[in-house]
């Protein structure tokens, strides 16, 4: 089979990389996820990913703890670097030239991010892993993931999570939960389906980015859906 798109950007939580552990970074679940993404590549597709940072700090979070807004999404933001540099050595690990490109300027860690060197690298069949969210607080990394899709001309955003699609509810708490095979932009807002937030719903919307949500734990289900084989939820106009 030949995939459906050229270049896509996967989004991955930074909770998807606990593994079993309640913090911090379990290097087999990466390496589980790295070869996933350089499988996909092998398919001839132009990758690039978002990671959050949920794992190690989450803004909102510090926010009820006593930290102003502001510090605590910087603080996040520096998580998600944290987050980059480990899937970047693990996707090294498997044969896959790396970049990371953070908001944040910090050159000792890697590149500053710039819009033409991103789009270069994959050109040369590097992945590119985007740090530090928009490099602004207030927005989350669902954002920043819907931002980069855009200006990197994208063919589709994956967002990786718990479940292969979105439901009515949460599957794992209510069995009556119902899976969708499709929606469309307007759908997940109006019925506030917390797949994204707005802004990156709103955002892929303007751009007409398709969103493919499926599970992140079945093994080799980035290539199927690239392929049009997999099981996800496809968030597109209708």
């Amino acid at each position: 089979m030949t995939a459906k798109y050229r270049r896509v950007l996967l989004k991955v939580s930074g909770e998807a990389l606990l593994g079993e552990g309640q913090f911090g970074i379990d290097i087999g679940t990466v390496d589980r996820i790295a070869a996933d993404v350089k499988q996909a590549h092998d398919l001839g597709i132009q990758i690039c990913m978002v990671i959050g940072g949920g794992n190690i700090f989450r803004g909102l979070a510090g926010t009820a703890k006593g930290i102003d807004r502001a510090t605590a999404d910087y603080m996040g933001m520096l998580a998600t670097v944290m987050n980059a540099l480990a899937m970047q050595a693990s996707l090294e690990r498997h044969g896959l030239a790396c970049r990371v490109q953070s908001a944040i300027t910090m050159n000792n860690v890697c590149e500053p991010y710039v819009r033409r060197r991103a789009i270069r690298h994959m050109e040369k069949g590097r992945a590119v892993i985007f740090a530090a969210g928009t490099g602004n607080p207030f927005f989350t990394t669902d954002t920043a993931a819907a931002l980069r899709a855009a200006e990197m001309s994208c063919d589709a955003m994956l967002k990786a999570t718990q479940v292969d699609g979105v439901y009515s509810a949460d599957p794992k708490k209510d069995p009556a939960a119902t899976r969708y095979e499709s929606l469309s932009y307007h759908e997940v807002l109006a019925r506030d389906l917390q797949v994204m937030d707005a802004s990156a719903i709103s955002l892929s919307r303007e751009n007409k980015i398709p969103i493919l949500v499926f599970s992140l734990h079945d093994k080799g289900a980035l290539a199927e859906v690239l392929q049009g084989a997999g099981r996800a939820t496809i968030i597109e106009e209708k």
